[in-house]
């Protein structure tokens, strides 16, 4: 699989529209708005080139690697890049859009946060971050502030969250598959 661009009325079209969520209440810290589950998991990669962790993250490569279909309209997950996602095949597949709303570019942090856009499953906020420890170790942490938000989303229940647990496992070891 590889990052594929995105055209310009696709990226345009999306950078356009509201973002699903009120960001201010997600990126607060504290407990989640009502409604929101807030889920938080990390993992110590095996791979200690933080720098190369760090490029491989931004170029969407966890995305990439985790086994979804990735457009972007940049190469590298900068502020207002926006991004479809897709997971599946055909008329099967999930459409999942969104939009980067912050970027982590310290010495010993790194990383992104996207929220999502129309057409996501799910309404919330997404934080892939990076972070060198003193020992040399890189610890991958995902966090996401999110409810469902398509009908089929909430259908699925417990099962749609069994997909997105799955999904963020899947993301925590794909810097380590590089």
């Amino acid at each position: 699989m590889t990052v594929k661009p995105l055209g310009q009325e696709q990226s345009a079209a999306l950078r356009a529209e509201p973002l699903t969520y009120p960001r201010d209440a997600v990126a607060e810290a504290g407990p989640p708005p009502p409604g929101y589950r807030h889920f938080e998991r990390s993992v110590r990669l095996q791979r200690r080139d933080f720098e190369g962790a760090a490029r491989d993250l931004a170029a969407w490569r966890a995305h990439d690697r985790a086994g979804l279909q990735v457009r972007a309209s940049g190469t590298a997950a900068r502020l207002g890049t926006v991004v479809e996602l897709r997971l599946g095949v055909g008329r099967l597949g999930v459409r999942i859009p969104c939009r980067v709303v912050e970027v982590f570019e310290e010495p010993d942090r790194r990383g992104f946060a996207y929220g999502t856009l129309p057409g996501h499953p799910e309404s919330g906020e997404e934080r892939f971050v990076l972070e060198r420890q003193p020992d040399g170790t890189i610890r991958f942490t995902v966090a996401a502030v999110s409810r469902h938000a398509s009908p089929l989303a909430r259908l699925g229940g417990p099962v749609s969250r069994w997909v997105q647990d799955g999904m963020t496992r899947r993301y925590l070891h794909a810097l380590d598959r590089m």
